[in-house]
C-alpha cells in the first residue's frame, strides 16, 4: 500500500509556503485577524474594487448568469468575448486578439502551439514560470540566456540555426521590476529571422503615459514578428488573459491551442468588468496617479537596498529566506502587508520583499511605508 505521507520531500519551516486566508477591502487586507495596508497586490490601478467596474460585472450576472457553461468552441463563446477582443486589439494597436482563462493557460498553450521539437526557443532566465513551463511542454530545444543579456542572446542566435526560432521574454519582470528593451529584441528578430513573444502582464495598464504597455511605449504594436501576451487580472482588475498578434497568427492559435480548445470560457461578468476597466484606463487619470506614486517612492527611498526599477514593482533584496521572513514579520507588526518572496519564485540567496505600488495609495500611505522600511 502506498504511503502518501512520505510522497513529498520534507520541507523545512523557513521553506514552507502557506496559503493565508485573506480578505481585501480596497487598500486594506485582513490576514489572520490583522488589518494591514496592502503593498503586495498586482491590482495596480485599484480597479478590482472600483464601483463602476463592479457594477458592470454585477449587471452582467443579472443578464447572463454566473458561469459560461462550456468551452468557447462548444457554447461558451458569448458575443461580448468577440466585442472585447476587437476593442482590446484596437486599443493595443494589433490586428487581432484572443481571450483565454488565465496567464498560465495562455503561455502554457501558446508556446506548444507555436513550437515543436524542431524549434529553438531563446528564453530569459528570469522569465515567469508560465513561459518556462510552456517552453518545456512544447518539446522545443530551449536556450536560456542570462537576465536581459542581449549580447549572450545574440551569440546563441548566431550559434543555433533552425527553420523556426522564437525569442521569449517577460516585458516587466514580476519579481525584479525591471523591463526588457522591446526594440532591441525585435532588432535581433529581424537580423536572425525569428519571432518574439513578450509577456507584458505587468506592463499593461502601467507602462507608458497611456498604459498600453512596453510594446506600445516602444511604438512597436502590431509588428508582424511580435506576439504579446498579458492578463486582465492585474491593472484591469478582472480575470483572464489575452494574446495579441496578426490576424493569421491568432486564427492559427484558435485551431491549435489546447488550453483554449479544452477550457471553459471566461464568465461574461468577468469580461464586462474588464471592458469597463478598459474604459476607465483610456481616460488616463488612474495611470497618472500611479506614475506619481512611483516617482514619489523613488525620490524618497535613497539609500535603501532597492533593485533598479522604474515600475510599480519595487523589490528590496535581503538574501536568505530567514532574513526575508523576519523582514515581512516586522513590516506586519508595523501595519503593512509586504510578504517575503523566496525560492523557487526567485533564485537561491535572493529572497526579498516585493513592494507593489497602486494608484489607490495616498502619498501619506507611501510615506509611512518608507519610514517603516528605514526602521527595518
Amino acid at each position: 500500500m502506498v504511503d502518501t505521507g512520505n510522497w513529498f520531500d520534507v520541507i523545512s519551516e523557513t521553506q514552507q509556503r502557506k496559503l493565508l486566508a485573506s480578505q481585501r477591502d480596497g487598500l486594506w487586507i485582513e490576514v489572520q485577524g490583522q488589518r494591514l495596508l496592502n503593498f503586495a497586490s498586482n491590482d495596480y490601478l485599484g480597479l478590482s474594487t472600483n464601483h463602476q467596474v463592479c457594477a458592470a460585472a454585477k449587471a452582467a450576472i443579472d443578464t447572463h448568469g454566473l458561469g459560461s457553461g462550456a468551452s468557447r468552441l462548444v457554447s461558451g463563446d458569448d458575443p461580448l468575448l468577440h466585442e472585447f477582443e476587437r476593442e482590446f486589439a484596437a486599443w493595443k494597436g494589433f490586428e487581432a486578439c484572443l481571450i483565454l482563462g488565465s496567464g498560465m493557460l495562455a503561455n502554457m498553450g501558446l508556446l506548444p502551439a507555436l513550437a515543436d521539437r524542431f524549434t529553438h526557443i531563446f528564453s530569459d532566465k528570469l522569465n515567469h514560470a508560465s513561459l518556462v513551463d510552456g517552453a518545456r511542454l512544447s518539446g522545443a530545444k530551449v536556450h536560456r540566456y542570462p537576465h536581459l543579456d542581449l549580447n549572450i542572446l545574440e551569440a546563441q542566435l548566431q550559434k543555433n540555426t533552425a527553420a523556426k526560432r522564437m525569442i521569449v521574454s517577460d516585458g516587466v519582470f514580476s519579481m525584479d521590476g525591471d523591463a526588457v528593451d522591446v526594440q532591441a529584441l525585435l532588432d535581433l528578430a529581424e537580423t536572425y529571422d525569428t519571432i518574439v513573444v513578450i509577456d507584458d502582464a505587468h506592463g499593461t495598464g502601467t507602462a507608458g503615459i497611456d498604459g498600453k504597455g512596453l510594446v506600445g511605449q516602444a511604438g512597436l504594436a502590431g509588428h508582424v514578428r511580435l506576439l504579446e501576451v498579458g492578463t486582465l487580472g492585474k491593472a484591469l482588475g478582472s480575470y483572464g488573459a489575452y494574446i495579441l498578434g496578426t490576424s493569421s497568427m491568432i486564427e492559427g492559435l484558435k485551431q491549435r491551442m489546447r488550453t483554449l480548445i479544452y477550457s471553459t470560457a471566461l464568465p461574461v461578468c468577468v469580461l464586462a468588468g474588464a471592458q469597463e476597466a478598459l474604459n476607465i484606463i483610456k481616460q488616463g487619470d488612474f495611470i497618472k496617479k500611479l506614475h506619481h506614486n512611483i516617482d514619489f517612492f523613488l525620490q524618497n527611498t535613497q539609500g535603501l537596498h532597492l533593485l533598479p526599477s522604474q515600475t510599480a514593482i519595487q523589490p528590496i533584496m535581503l538574501g536568505s529566506d530567514a532574513q526575508a521572513l523576519h523582514a515581512a514579520k516586522v513590516m506586519r507588526e508595523a501595519g503593512f502587508f509586504v510578504p517575503a518572496i523566496r525560492p523557487p519564485t526567485v533564485p537561491q540567496g535572493q529572497s526579498r520583499l516585493r513592494i507593489t505600488l497602486s494608484a489607490q495609495h495616498q502619498q501619506s500611505d507611501i510615506q509611512r511605508l518608507i519610514e517603516a522600511l528605514r526602521e527595518l
